[in-house]
């Protein structure tokens, strides 16, 4: 081989190496840092080169999950605002608008229930119950709505229903009794499972119904309750979960919710002068604003006719 043919093949190799291995400073870049260095020493030249915008990688964003949201006016029937009100989402805590029907229709309040250790050891939201501690149903029924606790809330249902299991099922009977159509309940208290949901339609229908028994609005109207063991030895205060209560003129319930699942979730009931409004928000996106925004408009909003008995 000549020596001007080995020249030649040093050269190539010596390029490739260059290509292949940038010569010294930071080699922890990403591939378009490569990309720039090597046209730098290809050409001689210590030029910056821009690097093509097709790999300039924005962060990846997950669409929003969608919002069930039904705004009604009860006085009228009128629907004022929807939007996915029909989709089937997990319900969270207002879960327990359901079992609280069913307790009250099914149980006794004046009767005493005994902490079971499984309800002691419910999580998440609670009283902190101990096993073997004896409190009235109705006691229990307030948390459960007012706290939504869950220790009180599986304590009742398996006073009521004799386990949780049995007691869903009266949930799931009540709730094609009553026309909820996209509604199935898999646990009392709302926790998420994959065969657990409703809708914002069905649960405007069934706050409703909740509503029309005067101990469940009564109760889900306080911002708190005490509760107390029946040896009176030791008390226990619920506090509200609904910020609207107390701070948004005419507020009358009712319930909250939340689950990672979920997401934030919202039924209340507004009365001013002759208008009465139901909200339902499903993972919510800024709860409390969504709530005070779409009630607000749903005020200002032209009251619409009365709904006629022949509709």
């Amino acid at each position: 081989m000549t020596v001007s043919r080995c020249r030649q093949v040093a050269c190539l190799i010596v390029g490739a190496a260059l290509l292949l291995f940038p010569a010294s400073g930071n080699t922890s870049g990403s591939a378009s840092d490569h990309t720039a260095r090597a046209h730098s020493l290809s050409n001689g030249k210590s030029a910056q080169v821009k690097t093509p915008s097709v790999y300039k990688r924005k962060a990846s964003r997950r669409p929003l999950p969608p919002e069930g949201i039904l705004l009604k006016d009860l006085r009228t029937g009128e629907v004022l605002f929807e939007q996915n009100a029909d989709l089937s989402m997990a319900p969270a805590s207002l879960t327990k608008i359901m079992s609280a029907i069913v307790i009250l229709e099914e149980g006794d309040l004046n009767d005493q229930v005994t902490v079971s250790r499984q309800a002691a050891a419910a999580h998440r939201v609670k009283l902190y119950l101990k096993p073997g501690q004896v409190l009235p149903l109705r006691g229990l029924l307030e948390a459960m709505l007012i706290r939504s606790a869950n220790d009180a809330c599986l304590a009742a249902v398996e006073h009521v229903g004799g386990d949780e299991e049995s007691f869903v099922a009266k949930m799931n009977e009540k709730a094609v009794a009553i026309g909820l159509a996209r509604t199935h309940f898999q646990n009392a208290c709302g926790f998420d499972m994959p065969d657990h949901f409703s809708t914002a339609e069905d649960l405007a229908v069934l706050t409703e119904y909740a509503m029309a028994h005067d101990t469940f609005a009564a109760i889900v109207k306080e911002p708190a309750v005490i509760v107390r063991t029946a040896d009176q030895r030791r008390k226990y205060v619920a506090r509200t979960t609904n910020r609207l209560l107390g701070t948004m003129d005419g507020v009358v319930g009712v319930k909250t919710g939340y689950t990672r699942g979920a997401g934030r979730c919202l039924i209340t009931v507004v009365t001013r002068d002759d208008r009465e409004l139901l909200l339902v928000l499903l993972n919510a996106r800024q709860r409390w604003w969504r709530a005070h925004s779409l009630l607000e408009y749903g005020f200002r909003a032209p009251a619409p006719e009365t709904v006629s008995a022949s509709r």
